[in-house]
């Protein structure tokens, strides 16, 4: 029995669509890690497509599974995801191709005074494109949670000042003879905040941390500031776009800052 191939059928609308595939797929991938080269396997939700023709009906959605299950094993860096673009690319004979994978990232970190290591959870993503061209762009992500401590608070009280946790958001892209490790990316964001966060401290690392974010108080502005200069002074970077949003102890509504720059 011959089964008929619908997705090739004659279109005769004559409108190429952009973009056509799949998202939220549910998939287990490795990332290399800094200190790591055998990866760390990581929980990934995938959204890949290509570009379609006006002449074709549909493209071959299985053909994108059938792409990135062979990637699974292989612990990625971002001239992977170069090689995973054009795989689908070739594959479904596409002029372009995009891939998202949004992943949580792991790092084990130590308390600032006690030593105790626990585990960082950090939310990132691999982002890339291959356009008609065949020239690729590929972009880094990550969130990272940081505190920070009100100057103004500070300034006008006798005692205290409210503090809160935010999330600091980058997102870069350099070109693919250079190389930015996500935990490099993650302590440059740290770096900018009123004090690092931790998912464990004792008293003596908790009194750290309260005093650390006193002696440095940041509004969202300081933050967004001091990341833009750090990535402005960058050579790798050749793209970015950040955003910081505050989610404020004492009113019911947050505080953000955004920055976005193509260098």
């Amino acid at each position: 029995m011959i089964m008929i191939d619908v997705q090739n059928q004659k279109d005769k609308r004559n409108i190429p669509i952009q973009r056509v595939g799949v998202k939220e797929v549910e998939i287990p991938l490795k990332i290399e890690k800094k200190d790591d080269k055998e990866g760390l396997i990581v929980y990934s939700r995938a959204t890949v497509s290509v570009s379609l023709p006006s002449c074709f009906r549909g493209t071959h959605m299985s053909r994108f599974i059938e792409v990135l299950n062979k990637y699974q094993k292989k612990a990625l860096l971002a001239s992977d995801v170069e090689k995973i673009l054009f795989d689908i690319k070739n594959k479904l004979e596409a002029k372009s191709a995009y891939l998202k994978l949004d992943f949580k990232y792991f790092i084990e970190k130590q308390a600032p005074v006690s030593g105790y290591q626990s585990n960082m959870c950090y939310d990132c993503s691999f982002e890339g494109e291959v356009d008609d061209d065949c020239n690729f762009k590929f972009y880094l992500a990550v969130r990272v949670p940081i505190t920070t401590l009100c100057p103004c608070s500070r300034e006008i009280s006798e005692y205290g000042a409210h503090n809160q946790r935010a999330i600091l958001k980058i997102k870069v892209s350099y070109d693919n003879n250079n190389h930015i490790w996500l935990e490099d990316l993650i302590k440059l964001g740290e770096s900018c905040s009123s004090c690092e966060i931790y998912s464990l401290l004792k008293r003596e690392d908790e009194k750290f941390v309260t005093e650390t974010a006193y002696n440095n108080p940041k509004f969202v502005e300081d933050v967004i500031r001091d990341i833009v200069s750090k990535l402005d002074n960058n050579q790798i970077i050749n793209f970015y776009e950040v955003e910081v949003e505050a989610f404020e102890s004492i009113h019911n509504h947050n505080a953000f800052a955004y920055q976005k720059c193509l260098k």
